[in-house]
Order: C-alpha cells, then structure tokens, then sequence
C-alpha cells in the first residue's frame, strides 16, 4: 500500500487532498499548523501538528498597516514550519508540499527515499510577480514584490521536486514558458462540494452581478466596476463579497449606488448568496484556479471569467459562460450586456453551468486523479 505525506500549514486545499487519500486508504502523515482539535475527525490520527507556526501565522494578519514587518513575519513563519516538519518527517513513498514553505521537508524526504511532489495553486512565481507588478503599475499603486528569497526558494522546489501539481491549464501553461518539462506538470483542477453549493430559489428579479473573492488588484475587480459603468441599464446591481486589500481603496472609493460592497460572508452561508445572482463575474488577472467559478455554476449561475482563472478547465465559452481576455472591461460588459438583454439566454447558461458542474464531479473525482498520480510516479 502506498503511504503519501503531506505538509500543509493552513488547509488551502491540502485538507480536501489528504481526505481524499484517508479514504483510499494511502495517507500515512498530515504534518499542520492546525491543532488535532480543529482537523477533520477521520484526519487526527493521521496527524502530526506543529501549531507554532500558525500563530505567527495569526500574528501576521493584524500587521494590515505595516504590510513589510506582515511580510517578514509570515516568511518566518512559514521557514519556521518548513524546518520543524523536516525534524519530524518519518518515510513515506510520496511527499507532497505546499510551494514556498517546504525546501527543507523535500530535501529531508528526498534523504529518507521519498518522491516529492510540490504544490503550487497557482501561476510560475516569476510569471505571478511580473504580471502582477505590471498590474500595479497600470493602475499607479504601488507593488511590493515577492523577495528575492522567496522566488529562488520556489525555484529551487521546483527544480528538486519529481513533478508540481497546478491545478488549471492556465497554470501549466505558465511553467512550460518557463522551462519547465511538461512531463513533470501534473494538472489536477479542484473539486467543489456539491453538497454545500446548490441552487435555492432567487428572491427578486433584479440582474444582479456576483463577485467574490479578495478585492485586489490581482483578482481585476477595478475591471468590473469599469465594465459595470458601460451598461445600458439603471436596473441592476454588483454586488461584492470578500476582504479588501489596503491599497485598494482608491479604486474603491465613490462606487455608485448599484455597487454595493457586502464584506465578507461565512462559506457556509455563500450558496445563498450565489443563487440570489444572476451572473458571477471573475476578473482576475491571475488566478491559478478560481475555485469560486466552480461553486457558482454548482449554484446555476453562469460565470464570465479571464482566460488566467482556470475557466477552460470549468466550462466552454458560450456554453456555460464567457471566457474573456484579462484587461478587458469592454468585453466584460459586452458579456454582461447580453445576459441583462436576453434572460432566457442567462437562464440557459446557468442550467448549462450546472450540469456541466455537476458531469465534472466534486472532490472524489479530485481525489481520483491524485491517486492515480501517486501509482503512476512509484511506477516510474
């Protein structure tokens, strides 16, 4: 029986891959920053905690007005997990960390006869700090670049590791432009619960446009408030849902009426939201997978998303949704434009998007996927 490892100081989606692998019965150690008391019942016995670091972790979130002393602290955090779960590690056949906090456990697992996979839920970093400090720029704010630290300790993961998960087309894209083999890029998209996010009865006939997510300059919302401007309409209404970022708030400022800003809503009461919308916009600049499309369409909602979020990997253009070019509020409001004319299009959309959500499959089928991987790669 195969026995995988896997690193992870915060869930992210680790925890939804080492479940999957608990019930196929191939996980020997989660090694977290979480307390056994707040894991998954069916993960505790698997795991090995180091709760240190998550404090930092914690520490770090309320330095919002120093972001470089934020910075630094999170970075410490992170090498500090890095190097407690190497002291830990006992043998596994396959190792997985997360990209940027595990050099150490790769190197220690590689000594101990493991092969290693390295997860990266998004673009090459090289790719992710050029585009995003080209994005700054655009819009006059400033950018504080990834440390150079940093950059050459993801390089160096990819380089030691015998393949890199990504999870979107988008995402393996970026790291066959970068040299990367293509036959040590595994692609894996997430899964989405289809038993929390489904469709409930919309209470209104407002057009409503859905974002959520972190507002920020990398998930393009200031392109959806500019696409929201074009319409040819008084009556609809964006709503926004998630954290702000501080440098943000420019872009934000004197919003109309019709865009309204929700904050942020608990996961578990977001499916209602979804299904109060009549279409879910995501415009990010660069996302790696933007798992948020997913639960939309579990929810009948069409998406309009950037080409640099996955969307390929979820739906067809004009089937389910729109896929438009990043930077483009012209074509976000062509897209929103048609919808708001044409409800029995919106409505076929969104049937389509649940269906096909659906055909897709949830976590198991993610799981599925990463079993294989881990037969496939001891075969090697």
């Amino acid at each position: 029986m195969i026995n995988v490892g896997i690193s992870a100081l915060t869930r992210f989606h680790m925890f939804d891959l080492a479940n999957e692998l608990e019930t196929r019965g191939l996980l020997g150690r989660l090694y977290t920053g979480y307390p056994r008391s707040r894991l998954p019942e069916a993960l505790r016995a698997h795991a090995v905690c180091r709760s240190l670091p998550i404090a930092g972790i914690a520490a770090a979130r309320k330095l919002g007005s120093l972001p470089g002393l934020q910075i630094k602290v999170i970075r410490a955090a992170l090498g500090a997990f890095d190097y407690t779960v190497a002291r830990a590690l006992q043998p596994h056949d396959i190792f997985v960390g997360l990209s940027g906090q595990s050099i150490r456990s790769f190197r220690r697992a590689k000594e101990l006869g493991a092969r290693t996979i390295c997860e990266r839920g998004s673009s090459h970093i090289v790719f992710q700090d050029r585009i995003l400090r080209e994005e700054h720029e655009r819009w006059g704010i400033r950018y504080r670049p990834f440390d150079q630290g940093v950059i050459d300790q993801e390089l160096a993961e990819y380089e030691l590791c015998d393949q890199i998960n990504v999870p979107s087309t988008f995402a393996a894209a970026t790291f066959r432009a970068h040299g990367v083999p293509e036959e040590r890029v595994f692609k894996n998209p997430y899964g989405v619960s289809l038993g929390t996010f489904k469709p409930s009865l919309k209470r209104d006939s407002v057009f409503r446009v859905l974002f959520v997510g972190t507002l920020s300059i990398q998930k393009g919302i200031g392109y959806l408030i500019e696409a929201a401007k074009q319409l040819r309409s008084r009556s609809f209404e964006v709503w926004l849902i998630g954290p702000v970022e501080p440098n943000m708030e420019p872009i934000l400022r004197g919003l109309p009426a019709n865009i309204r800003y929700l904050g942020p809503i608990p996961k578990d009461k977001l499916p209602e939201y979804y299904s109060q919308a009549s279409v879910f916009v995501l415009p990010s600049i660069q996302d790696g997978f933007g798992l948020v499309q997913a639960e939309a369409m579990a929810c009948a909602v069409p998406v309009i998303a950037t080409s640099n979020t996955g969307a390929a990997d979820l739906f067809e253009d004009g089937s389910e949704g729109f896929i438009v070019p990043i930077r483009s509020p012209d074509a976000i409001a062509d897209r929103l434009q048609r919808l708001l004319d044409d409800p029995g299009l919106q409505r076929l959309l969104g049937q389509n998007a649940l269906k096909r959500v659906r055909s897709i499959g949830g976590w198991r089928e993610y799981g599925d996927r990463a079993a294989k991987q881990c037969r496939q790669l001891l075969a090697c």
